[in-house]
């Protein structure tokens, strides 16, 4: 089965934003708000994942969509610190970023670039 790297981008970024977001149970602190936090850090990971697969799919270079990765995922999560305040910065960028390294290395490495759709017969 091959994924365009945008598709490849939303699956791998919904799946570690998730996962991100499940982390906070460790965080006794964070319980009232949990179901905020994944939620929040799901959709964190599936804009981030689609983007970084829509850059990767114009750049055909591992670092340009790993960069791409890291930029676009770190905006994302400063967006969310402003929201959540900035003692939590590290807690939410260090995640943040690292979903991007992961996810723009694997749109440029797995995922398939989608040609021009063409007419079937």
């Amino acid at each position: 089965m091959s994924l365009s790297k945008p598709m490849l981008g939303l699956a791998l970024g919904g799946t570690l934003g998730l996962l991100d977001g499940l982390t906070g149970f460790f965080e006794p602190s964070l319980a009232p708000v949990m179901g905020s936090v994944v939620t929040f850090s799901m959709l964190k990971g599936l804009v981030s994942g689609v983007l970084i697969g829509y850059v990767s799919q114009k750049a055909h270079s591992m670092l340009v969509g790993i960069l791409a990765g890291i930029a676009i995922a770190a905006l994302l999560s400063f967006l969310v610190i402003l929201r959540a305040g900035m003692a939590l910065f590290w807690d939410i960028m260090l995640p943040g970023m690292l979903l991007g390294v992961i996810v723009g290395f694997c749109t440029q490495k797995f995922g398939h670039n989608v040609g021009a759709v063409g007419a079937r017969h």
